[in-house]
């Protein structure tokens, strides 16, 4: 089966340095319009995976992104904005990155050319069949992710990926593979761009249609957000007041009380009838 990198063919523009300001951000834009489509065209893939991983999560598994670089960071950040979004325990989304946690923030020489790091990452969770395990990577040849989805196939652990490159090894070693092929970057080779903004975008499909499906949001309300400031609980307040149909007082009142949304209208429910 063929392969050829298409993140990393030359870009549709030449002499960027040359450009003014106002070109270049006309030109960003433009190459930026392009993502929304690729990710329409990988819908039937990305829904076989959000299927698996809800039926995985809802017999007790857990959800676990894997990549190096910017695909390993965005992994992180959406596992970490799951807690305060829906209320989940921080060990249900996972996200793991080539270097460890030095790598969010600065890059870590050669950490994604690891053959068996990826798997000891995983093993440091006692990762089991009751799991599930995305490897994210634009080019789809990353060696720490791709080892990490192979050992995790031959233990009967179910495998999923988001990359950007059509017939890469990672979509080869992955069961359930999502392919974005969003083409050569503006500025060529720079796959945090266009493959980034692809793989967010999916990311946020993947954990937003799964919490949706486990029952943390009623009606369109993120009933069971953490309430860590005070932006937050001006928002559960004015929820509490909508749902209720009661004062602002009571709401805050009830809230204060039972510190969630969903069991502050829940008691207040149960109270009444």
């Amino acid at each position: 089966m063929s392969f050829t990198k298409t993140t990393e063919q030359d870009s549709n523009y030449n002499h960027l340095e040359k450009m003014s300001i106002e070109e270049l951000l006309s030109n960003i834009n433009k190459e930026d319009k392009t993502v929304p489509n690729a990710v329409e065209n990988a819908l039937p893939e990305i829904e076989n995976l959000v299927t698996v991983i809800v039926e995985k999560l809802k017999q007790g598994g857990r959800l676990f992104y894997i990549g190096a670089g910017t695909s390993g960071r965005l992994g992180i950040l959406d596992a970490s904005e799951c807690p305060p979004t829906f209320g989940v325990s921080h060990d249900l989304v996972i996200g793991l990155i080539a270097g460890g946690d030095t790598a969010i923030r600065k890059a870590v020489e050669f950490a994604e050319d690891s053959q068996t790091q990826g798997w000891e990452d995983l093993q440091a969770y006692t990762i089991s069949d009751k799991d599930v395990v995305v490897g994210i990577a634009a080019s789809g040849t990353t060696p720490y992710v791709i080892s990490a989805l192979k050992a995790c196939n031959k233990n009967n652990i179910i495998t999923g990926c988001i990359t950007c490159n059509a017939n890469s090894p990672l979509s080869q070693t992955a069961q359930f593979p999502i392919e974005v092929i969003v083409g050569p970057e503006f500025v060529t080779g720079s796959s945090r761009m266009k493959a980034g903004t692809a793989q967010k975008l999916v990311l946020n499909m993947i954990t937003t249609s799964t919490m949706i499906q486990l029952g943390h949001i009623k009606g369109n309300k993120m009933v069971d957000m953490q309430l860590s400031n005070n932006k937050l609980v001006d928002r559960g307040t004015k929820m509490i007041m909508a749902e209720l149909n009661i004062s602002e007082d009571e709401a805050k009142t009830l809230l204060n009380t039972y510190k969630n949304v969903r069991t502050a209208i829940k008691n207040y429910n149960n109270g009444r009838n």
